[in-house]
């Protein structure tokens, strides 16, 4: 398991649970709150210690994976950061944290740098952390620090998204034009067989054909 300090702007960090690599950040004041605010993914989950300023941890997860599939050896691992990170929370025996999915946050135009509120209440989950020595001495052995471009990161990320979407279509458009001629022909095989079994059945053209030659014969007779 790793996770990384950045001086400037911000803390970054990976950590591999249950064989999945998770990718986790961490804003140490109000600015970077807000550049990591701005510049989340729609897989990332917000922690944050209740009612207490604390770092906010954004927990990116792979795409598919949901809050209520996060193992729970990583919950208490950004758990243990955001007290570790709070003035007062590391000094308190436990505190209440809370996370929910990065785009259940709320910025309005009234709220200071560095807070925010939730779209819905009952998407935020809450827990009871108290200190873990063990967990946080193994996240600060591992730490190391890196430089992180979150508003490259998320351009990235969102042009594979475009890409991905392109393709669906692409595949979506072959598909339907499958489908299409698959009915096509069901209809012409399903128009043969009522001739086949109707050989007396004839259409409206096949009559105005016989029509025709048969003027034609009374033409050359005359």
């Amino acid at each position: 398991k790793q996770w990384y300090q950045r001086r400037v702007p911000i803390t970054a960090g990976s950590t591999v649970v249950d064989g999945r690599e998770y990718v986790v950040y961490m804003g140490r004041d109000k600015m970077e709150n807000e550049d990591l605010l701005r510049w989340g993914w729609p897989e990332d989950v917000w922690f944050h210690v209740d009612k207490l300023s604390s770092a906010h941890v954004y927990l990116r997860l792979n795409k598919g994976e949901g809050v209520d599939a996060i193992p729970k050896e990583l919950v208490d691992q950004c758990c243990q950061l955001v007290k570790a990170n709070s003035i007062q929370g590391c000094k308190m025996a436990a505190v209440d944290v809370v996370y929910t999915p990065y785009p259940n946050l709320k910025k309005t135009g009234d709220m200071v740098a560095g807070q925010v509120g939730f779209h819905k209440n009952k998407r935020v989950v809450k827990v009871n952390v108290e200190k873990n020595n063990e967990v946080w001495k193994k996240l600060e052995k591992t730490r190391e620090e890196r430089d992180v471009d979150l508003k490259l990161e998320r351009e990235g990320r969102d042009r594979e998204d475009q890409e991905e979407l392109k393709k669906r279509k692409k595949v979506q458009r072959e598909m339907e034009k499958v489908q299409i001629e698959k009915e096509r022909k069901e209809r012409e095989m399903k128009s043969y067989k009522l001739m086949d079994a109707n050989p007396d059945l004839c259409t409206s053209n096949q009559f105005d054909n016989e029509s025709d030659a048969e003027r034609e014969l009374v033409d050359d007779f005359m």
